[in-house]
């Protein structure tokens, strides 16, 4: 069901308080090594561009290419370790992630949603999304096992290390538990690599769509960054433009198009209807990032929806594709981190070249479920 997905979206209480403090503190404060978390994307963003190369402008599906480089940030920052692009860790990671996204998104899935009972007495594909998530808990456990006997509380090398110095520090009755450093693992790459993953996928798609959106973006980048240096988080004040099409990119796919469960902490009444203490509640962000008052044509790939008349880049309290409220998604800064580097260097080192007429190309997503999943293409990278 829903709240299977990700414990600490579904946890509430004291646990589910540590864990997201804790959780938001570390990849806010934490540096691998004498590295920051910017460096180790723009790093992971060197080594893209150069797997991309290695395409040599031939047709290709950039999914594996955009799936490895954000799990790889993940694995940086929770193992202090990335992987070769055609390691077999890292892509069962991807496969068992992209098979339970499509599981999430499936038909059947949205039935137990409403009659959980079904779960308990049909075969069915959730059972291969809970095999998934005890696989990838198996390996969590046995790093966790490595981290523990290499322990160096003076010198933490990564988010694992960092969650077993508060369990030393503090007695059983917390809720660092090895258990709890698991579960906050596999949440931080749930959250954390086919989200990012699909929405590169997803952007990347429009990008090919409409060039004319591209080519004011590279050329934004060439006047900004220039093609001698990686680009870094500074430039994005400099870039409204870029900004724009990225939150845009967003706007548009609508990747979650609700919210995970929430419950009312208190009655409240809302619209002229009451609701009782505890009610669960499921927000439509769909609703609100295709508000057509505040985005005019709102089925329509726009960046001017988040651009002023002077060209300057102009925020919105309706762009909430990381949800809203105390829970809003704890990795937020890191996602729009690795959206904008990711982009940027791309588009800094490669023009796209699609593989089909533009007319032709297809931008609808194959399935809207728990995730809206871009369809399959092919384009071609062609370096500068």
């Amino acid at each position: 069901s829903r709240e299977q997905i990700i414990k600490i979206a579904a946890d509430n209480g004291n646990r589910w308080k540590e864990m997201r403090r804790f959780s938001v503190m570390t990849l806010r404060s934490f540096g691998m090594g004498k590295r920051s978390i910017e460096e180790c994307v723009q790093e992971e963003a060197r080594c893209l561009v150069e797997e991309l190369r290695k395409t040599k402008c031939s047709p290709c599906d950039p999914t594996l290419y955009l799936g490895c480089a954000p799990c790889n940030v993940i694995c940086s920052i929770v193992f202090h370790n990335r992987f070769d692009y055609k390691d077999q860790h890292l892509l069962s990671f991807l496969e068992k992630f992209d098979e339970n996204i499509k599981i999430l998104s499936s038909p059947w899935i949205q039935v137990c949603n409403n009659f959980p009972a079904l779960i308990d007495y049909f075969p069915g594909s959730h059972k291969i999304f809970l095999k998934n998530i005890a696989d990838m808990k198996q390996y969590f456990f046995e790093k966790i096992v490595e981290h523990q006997e290499s322990l160096d509380i003076n010198n933490p090398r990564d988010f694992i290390d960092c969650f077993l110095i508060q369990m030393e520090e503090y007695n059983q009755e917390t809720e660092f538990t090895t258990e709890a450093l698991i579960t906050t693992v596999n949440d931080l790459f749930g959250a954390g690599t086919e989200t990012v993953s699909s929405t590169l996928k997803y952007g990347i798609l429009l990008l090919l769509k409409y060039p004319e959106i591209t080519a004011k973006v590279q050329e934004e980048i060439d006047h900004v960054i220039g093609r001698h240096r990686s680009p870094c988080m500074q430039d994005k004040s400099h870039m409204p433009y870029t900004e724009a099409v990225v939150h845009e990119i967003q706007r548009y796919i609508d990747l979650l198009p609700t919210s995970g469960p929430r419950a009312t902490t208190c009655d409240i009444k809302f619209r002229n209807y009451f609701i009782p203490k505890g009610t669960t509640i499921i927000v439509s962000l769909t609703s609100v990032l295709h508000d057509s008052k505040e985005f005019p044509n709102p089925e329509k790939f726009d960046p001017g929806h988040f651009l002023d008349e002077n060209g300057k880049f102009k925020k919105s309290d309706y762009f909430i594709p990381f949800s809203t409220g105390k829970r809003v998604c704890a990795g937020e800064s890191l996602a729009r981190m690795e959206l904008f580097l990711f982009l940027t260097t791309i588009l800094q080192n490669f023009h796209l070249k699609s593989v089909d007429d533009l007319k032709d190309l297809d931008i609808t997503p194959i399935t809207r479920g728990f995730a809206s999943v871009p369809p399959k293409y092919q384009l071609c990278f062609v370096p500068f």
